[in-house]
C-alpha cells in the first residue's frame, strides 16, 4: 500500500513539472491588440470637402497605439498599417490572425450619401446587417476590395455591393460574440460620456475584415465625415485626441475584466477622465459672464501660456469677414500643416478664454481651447496645470 502512495506521489509531481512551464508561460502571457485604420493609400475611404477618410482613421489609430505603448508596458500592439498606403482587407485579418491577437480594433469614419447629415460615433461588430442602413455602412466599408485586382477570386465570388452576398452572415456563428458586443459597448459608453459624442449604438453588420478576424474584434466609425461640422471636428487635435482616449479607456476597461476573470485580480488602472475636462470644471467660475467680444489679459510673465480657442480649420486662407466667422470680429489664425486654423480670443487667463468660448457655443459648438507658450502651441493640459499653479501662488 506504501509503495503504491509513493507511486502516486511520484506521477502527481510529475504531471506538475510537466505542466509547471505551461502554467508560467499563460501567467507571463502578454495581451496582443491589433489596431487597424481602415483604408490607405490609393484607397481614400469616404471624401469630404476638407479631408479624406483614411488620413482621419490613421491619425485616431495612431493615438490610440501611442496611448497603450506608453501606459501598458505588458500589451504588445500591431498596426496594420502606420503610414499612407494601401492593406488588402484580407490581409489585416490575417496580420491579426498571424499575431494571435486578443483584440482586433478597427477604425473607420462614416459618411451619408446624397448631402444628408448626422452626427454622433457608432461601434459594429460582425453579423447580419438588420437594416437598409446597416446594409449600406457593411457595402461602403467592404467596397475596398474593389480595390484589389483578383477580388473576385480572394474573396469567392464576394460582390459588396449586392444584397444577396450579404446572406452568408446569416448563418455565420461567430464565437466570440459575445466579447465583441461587450467590447463595443464599453467603447460606446466611452464615446457618450468621457468623449460627449452622440451615442448612435452599437450594431451588427456583414464586414468582411471581421469575418476572417479569429479574435474578438470591433469596427468603430468615429462620426460623419459628409456632416461639414462633423468633418471639422475630426481634423482637429483636440477631437481626434479624444476619440481615441475614449477607445483606449474601452479597452482598459475590457482588458481588466479578462484579466479578473481569468486570474481573478488585475493590475491594470483605468485613469480618471480626460485631465483637461477635469481641470476645466474646477477652474470655471461658478456664474461666468456672457462675453461678446473677446478679452485679452497680458500677463507680466511673458512665458506664461496664451489660450485661445480655434472654431474652425480651412485649406486656404479666409477673408477677414467671410460668413464663416458667423460676426465675429478680430479672428486669428495659425499654420498647422497644410491647413489654416482659426481662433477667437487670447489671454494668459484660462477662465476668461472659457468664459468667451460658452458666450461662442451657439455658433461654434465645435469650438474648443488650445494653448500657445513663447509662440509655439503647446499640450493645453499643461498650460492649463501652470496657469493654476501660478494662481494659487
Amino acid at each position: 500500500m506504501r509503495n503504491y502512495r509513493l507511486y502516486i506521489l511520484y506521477i502527481s509531481l510529475g504531471l506538475c513539472l510537466l505542466f509547471l512551464p505551461t502554467f508560467l508561460f499563460a501567467q507571463a502571457k502578454g495581451f496582443t491588440v491589433v489596431i487597424d485604420a481602415g483604408h490607405g493609400g490609393h484607397d481614400p475611404g469616404a471624401v469630404g470637402k476638407i479631408s479624406k477618410e483614411k488620413n482621419i482613421n490613421l491619425n485616431v489609430a495612431l493615438k490610440l497605439g501611442k496611448q497603450i505603448q506608453q501606459n501598458c508596458p505588458d500589451v504588445r500592439v500591431i498596426y496594420t498599417r502606420k503610414k499612407d498606403v494601401f492593406i488588402p482587407l484580407d490581409r489585416r485579418a490575417q496580420i491579426a490572425n498571424d499575431a494571435k491577437a486578443d483584440l482586433f480594433i478597427s477604425i473607420h469614419t462614416n459618411a451619408l450619401a446624397k448631402n444628408r447629415t448626422a452626427q454622433g460615433a457608432s461601434t459594429w461588430t460582425l453579423g447580419l446587417a438588420k437594416s437598409d442602413d446597416n446594409l449600406e455602412v457593411a457595402k461602403r466599408e467592404n467596397s475596398v476590395i474593389l480595390y484589389e485586382s483578383d477580388y473576385q477570386t480572394r474573396y469567392a465570388g464576394f460582390n459588396p455591393n449586392s444584397a444577396e452576398s450579404y446572406i452568408i452572415f446569416e448563418f455565420m456563428q461567430d464565437k466570440y460574440m459575445s466579447q465583441s458586443v461587450h467590447l463595443a459597448s464599453l467603447v460606446q459608453q466611452q464615446f457618450k460620456q468621457t468623449c460627449k459624442r452622440q451615442d448612435r449604438g452599437v450594431h451588427q453588420a456583414g464586414f468582411l475584415v471581421l469575418k476572417a478576424s479569429a479574435m474578438p474584434s470591433i469596427l468603430v466609425e468615429l462620426g460623419f465625415i459628409s456632416t461639414p461640422a462633423e468633418e471639422r471636428y475630426l481634423n482637429t487635435e483636440a477631437g481626434t485626441t479624444s476619440l481615441a482616449n475614449g477607445i483606449y479607456r474601452a479597452f482598459l476597461t475590457y482588458k481588466r475584466e479578462q484579466e479578473i476573470r481569468l486570474n481573478g485580480s488585475s493590475n491594470t488602472i483605468i485613469p480618471p477622465a480626460d485631465p483637461a475636462e477635469e481641470t476645466i470644471s474646477e477652474a470655471e467660475d461658478p456664474a461666468p459672464k456672457q462675453e461678446t467680444r473677446p478679452q485679452v489679459k497680458k500677463s507680466n510673465d511673458s512665458s506664461s501660456p496664451v489660450f485661445k480657442i480655434q472654431i474652425l480649420i480651412s485649406n486656404k486662407p479666409l477673408a477677414k469677414n467671410d460668413r464663416q466667422f458667423k460676426g465675429l470680429k478680430n479672428v486669428e489664425y495659425y499654420h498647422e500643416g497644410k491647413y489654416y486654423k482659426y481662433t477667437y480670443g487670447a489671454s494668459t487667463d484660462y477662465n476668461q478664454v472659457l468664459r468667451t468660448k460658452r458666450s461662442i457655443a451657439s455658433k461654434f459648438k465645435d469650438a474648443f481651447i488650445i494653448a500657445f507658450k513663447n509662440g509655439e502651441k503647446t499640450d493645453v493640459n499643461a498650460a492649463i496645470r501652470e496657469f493654476k499653479q501660478k494662481r494659487n501662488k
